[in-house]
Parts: C-alpha cells; sequence; structure tokens
C-alpha cells in the first residue's frame, strides 16, 4: 500500500487541513474579536474621560457662579447694614434734634411763664401795700375847660370792627 492513497484516507487528509483550517481562521477571528475587544475598551476609557472631564468643568464652573452669587450677597448685606446704620444714625441726630429744639422751647415757655407770674405777684404786691395817701394838688387851669368840653361834646359813633388780625405761627 505503498504510494496509493485510499479514498478515506484522501478524506480524512481534507478533514485534517480543514480541521486546521478551521483552526487557524478561529485563532484569526478570536485576535480580532480580542483587537475590536481592546479598541472598544480604549474607546469607552477615551469616552469615559471626555465625560469625566467634561463633568468635572461643570462642577467648577457651577461652583464660581455659586461663589461669585455668595459674593454678591455679602457685598448686599454688607451695603444693606451700612445703610441702615447711615440712617439709624440720621433718625437718631434728627431726634436729638427735635428733643433740643423741644427743650429750648419749653425753658422759654418755663420763662415767659415765670416772668408773668413776677409781674402778677407785683401788682398783687402793689394792690395789697397799703396805699399812701397823694398829696392833693390842684389841677392846671387849662385841663378844666378841656375837660368840660370834652365831656359836653356830643360822643361819635363807634368805628365799624374790623375782622381780627392773624397770629403769627407758633414757633
Amino acid at each position: 500500500m505503498a504510494t496509493k492513497k485510499s479514498l478515506m484516507t484522501k478524506i480524512g487528509d481534507a478533514v485534517e487541513a480543514a480541521k486546521d483550517k478551521a483552526q487557524e481562521m478561529g485563532a484569526s477571528l478570536v485576535k480580532r474579536a480580542e483587537g475590536a475587544a481592546a479598541d472598544a475598551k480604549r474607546e469607552v476609557k477615551k469616552a469615559s474621560a471626555v465625560v469625566e472631564k467634561k463633568a468635572r468643568a461643570a462642577k467648577a464652573k457651577v461652583q464660581r457662579k455659586v461663589h461669585a452669587v455668595e459674593v454678591d450677597a455679602k457685598k448686599a448685606i454688607g451695603k444693606a447694614q451700612r445703610t441702615v446704620t447711615r440712617k439709624a444714625k440720621v433718625v437718631k441726630a434728627d431726634g436729638e434734634k427735635a428733643l433740643g429744639q423741644a427743650e429750648r422751647a419749653v425753658k422759654r415757655k418755663v420763662k415767659a411763664a415765670a416772668t408773668g407770674a413776677k409781674k402778677a405777684a407785683v401788682k398783687v404786691e402793689q394792690a395789697m401795700a397799703p396805699k399812701k395817701a397823694a398829696a392833693k394838688r390842684p389841677a392846671p387851669a387849662a385841663k378844666k375847660p378841656a375837660a368840660r368840653k370834652a365831656a359836653a361834646a356830643p360822643a361819635k359813633k363807634a368805628p365799624a370792627k374790623k375782622a381780627p388780625a392773624k397770629k403769627a405761627p407758633a414757633r
């Protein structure tokens, strides 16, 4: 059986050759699949890195905005406090000024009342004091006829009453 191969041997050899080719093809497909998987993994890593980078940038941007808003709010609060303090000082000064004016007005009125009371007291004392006998003097001669003429003259009509003058505003 030397040189001639039988049909079965030829079929066996063909099957083995097909097997070898199938193994080579499988190995090639496995290598391609592994390469494709590695490429996919690389792309996923790249994409995740890009997404992480964008997320960090967005987070930083939001943090900057929040910080800016906080700073603006602190400035606004400080300004409002200064404004309120300034207004409180102005109101306090106005109040003190009005109080001083009122005190001066009260003192002025008290002084005027005291002066009026003193004058009244002097008048009462003078009225209560014993009257001295006044020395009788003869009336001058020139006055007598004038006094008689005034009494004998007919009375004139009283002039019409005028509206009372307006009072000056109180200070």
